[in-house]
């Protein structure tokens, strides 16, 4: 089967390394054979979470959409900056909103249940991410996705990437390439599960 596999970043912001990251992972993800969904979180806008909000309006439309994109998925790939040594704002906003989807016109509806998901990170520092990307597994995993162990960390964006947006350090080329792979198997092994 051609694994179909949805790709964004935890920023919107133009330039943002992480947005080349997410780049990155869609070129080598359709290298290995994926059917390739980039998207960005701009188009999706959510408001701040809030129960009284949803018990007052509901669920938000954009935030159902997301569920159906993630749902219509094998897995997904996500790559995050990091905001004061976590997850930013938009990122942690839109898990929130989509976990709380569990229908779609009187459908069950369970977004991030058993998905397969895999995890970049990138920062202007030393660090490359990592806080970040580890409070991201965590929530991802308390959500109920399967997070593969791989991942791609990338320091010193400023400096990280050519003219064309490519990874100039090999290993990390190398390391998006056991990610990429990685999911891949991932998502094909939990689609054939659901599947029998």
């Amino acid at each position: 089967m051609t694994p179909k596999i949805l790709v964004f970043a935890g920023s919107s912001r133009v330039g943002a390394f992480s947005g080349k990251t997410a780049d990155n992972a869609q070129k080598e993800l359709a290298l290995q054979g994926a059917e390739v969904t980039r998207i960005s979180l701009a188009d999706y806008p959510l408001p701040i979470m809030d129960e009284d909000l949803e018990r007052e309006k509901g669920i938000p439309e954009n935030a159902v959409k997301l569920a159906r994109l993630i749902a219509a998925h094998d897995g997904v790939l996500v790559a995050t900056p990091e905001y004061n040594r976590s997850l930013p704002s938009l990122l942690k906003n839109t898990i929130d909103w989509v976990s709380r989807v569990s229908k779609d016109n009187g459908r069950p509806l369970h977004p991030f249940s058993g998905k397969a998901f895999a995890l970049c990170s990138s920062s202007n520092g030393p660090f490359a991410g990592i806080y970040a990307i580890n409070h991201l597994r965590t929530v991802l995993v308390h959500v109920g996705c399967e997070v593969v162990s791989p991942q791609c960390s990338i320091m010193r964006g400023q400096d990280a990437f050519d003219e064309d947006g490519g990874f100039k350090d090999p290993r990390s080329r190398d390391i998006m390439t056991t990610v990429c792979q990685t999911l891949i198997e991932r998502a094909r092994m939990l689609s054939t599960r659901i599947g029998e």
